[in-house]
Parts: structure tokens; sequence; C-alpha cells
């Protein structure tokens, strides 16, 4: 996915805030209109700067990183910026595709929001299920005396963004703006998840742990797994299945399930009377030797 504000700035888009920074302030000595008195300085500037405003703010940089240049209608941000009709307020364009009222203009010249553009974007936020988070899935959406479903991708983390075209605010001749989704996850009473990771408790019957077996580990995440525990598995055992963890949105990489083993021990009035004799007969007793 092209993400052109980073060329804009000549920097990688693994590039860190301080290198952001630092590309900016390198190419904003070079372009300011005090220093350079050619006709394409002050567009060019203006682009630098509106790069770094989106690339030093988390939420925009969030927002671009995970949408890349289809904000821009599939042009690269040389080209948006260029091929707009008239004497386009550059401020006002970008306010209304991420929102907010920062200044992208520079800081020279005065201010360019005399215009006074409103932001017909529209922000809500929705609660979906862990399971949908992982798997993805259909959430439906009432507002604005609309209803309508969305998709959730599957891997999507709480705190992110997702935006629905043309389902915002409506502003001055019909021109309607996006719906900006932030989204939460609900907690699962099964899983805990870290980064693409999934962890989970299994429950491993007595006598596998003696002996060896298989256990069926099943939820509506992951599916039925049989899991493969080995003679003498202790409580707290680790196991891990690869490939059962959460699917990464950027490099389709799934992450990995780590099971903790809970031994479930049987009650002793359920087992047999011989049973029970002969293991208060021959079961290790609890007396222990002092270690120094």
């Amino acid at each position: 996915m092209a993400k052109s504000l980073y060329e804009t700035l000549g920097i990688s888009e693994n590039a860190s805030a301080d290198e952001i920074k630092k590309a900016y302030r390198k190419l904003a000595r070079k372009y300011h209109p005090d220093v350079n008195k050619d006709e394409e300085a002050i567009e060019k500037f203006k682009e630098i700067n509106a790069a770094y405003e989106v690339l030093s703010d988390k939420k925009k940089k969030d927002e671009y990183d995970m949408y890349g240049d289809q904000i821009f209608g599939g042009q690269n941000f040389h080209d948006f910026a260029q091929n707009q009709a008239g004497n386009v307020d550059l401020d006002e364009l970008l306010r209304n595709i991420f929102g907010g009222g920062a200044s992208f203009g520079g800081g020279f010249g005065g201010s360019t929001h005399s215009r006074g553009a409103v932001d017909l974007d529209q922000r809500t936020t929705i609660t979906i299920p862990f399971a949908v988070s992982v798997l993805g899935g259909k959430h439906h959406i009432s507002i604005n005396n609309e209803d309508f479903d969305i998709k959730i991708p599957a891997g999507i983390k709480s705190g992110e963004t997702l935006r629905v075209r043309g389902k915002g605010n409506v502003g001055m001749g019909g021109k309607r703006g996006d719906l900006l989704i932030k989204v939460e996850v609900a907690p699962s009473p099964t899983f805990e998840r870290k980064d693409n990771d999934l962890y989970a408790t299994m429950d491993v019957p007595l006598r596998e742990a003696f002996f060896g077996g298989k256990v069926t580990f099943d939820s509506i995440v992951t599916g039925e797994l049989t899991i493969k525990v080995p003679q003498n598995t202790k409580n707290g055992q680790k196991f891990r299945v690869r490939g059962k963890g959460v699917i990464d949105r950027k490099t389709a990489v799934r992450g990995n399930l780590y099971l903790t083993a809970n031994i479930i021990l049987p009650k002793v009035e359920e087992l047999d009377e011989e049973l029970v004799k002969m293991l208060k007969e021959k079961l290790p007793s609890g007396k222990t030797s002092s270690k120094e």
C-alpha cells in the first residue's frame, strides 16, 4: 500500500518520531520562502508541513498507516495537492480528511484558516465481541437515522479506527463526510491477547496428566483442537500451538496459542473404594525432609 507522505519527507515507513522530526526540519529550512525564492518552493513547503503535521500526530499517522494513499483517492500526495481545482486551501482539504484543527500551512504569511472549513467527519465508538475481533465479521450500526452493517476485519485491536466513506455529517451542497468508528474489544472470559498471540487455560484430567494422552480444547475462536500431553504433565505446564493465534492485518501471519495446563483432580467420594484404599496405601506421604 503506497504511502507517499513518507516520500514527501524522504523517509521510510518505519521511521521513528525523531527521524520524522529531523527530516522535516532539514527540508523546511531548505524550502522556507524566506530562504528559497523559487516559485515552486512555497507549494513544496506547504506539502512538507502537511506531511509532517500528519506523521507527527499519532492518531492521524495511525489512520494514514491504515489506509495509505487511498485517503487521497489512490493518488500520491504531491499529485493530490497539485490536482485540486482552483486555489484550494490545503489546510481545509486535510482537515476534512483527518479531522481536527491543525494548521498545515507552515505558519508563514498568516493563517490559512480564514475560510472556516467545517469538518464533516463524524466520530463514534462501538464495542465488539472478542471472537469478532479475532475472526472478523459484521457489526450493525444505527446512526443519523440510518441502519447498516460494517465489515470488521479479522485481527483488529482495541483502539483502532475504521472509516466508512460517505456516512458522516452532511454539509452545504449535500457534500457528506465520513464516519470514523473507534473500535473497542470486549474482554474474553477465556483468552488473553498479547500482540497476535492468545493465552488460555486448558483443563487436563488427572489420568492424562499421569499417563499422557490427548486432551480436547474447544472454543469459538480456535475451533476444536486436540492437544497431545506427555506423561507426568505438571499443573501450570505450558503448551504452544503454532498458527492458532490472531492474524496480523499487515503481514497476514498468524500468532500462536499458548495453553497452560490445569490439572483436574477427581473427587475422592466418586472413586472406587478399592482404588481409594490402594491410593491411601501406595501414594507417597506428605512427609518432607528439611533442607539447609
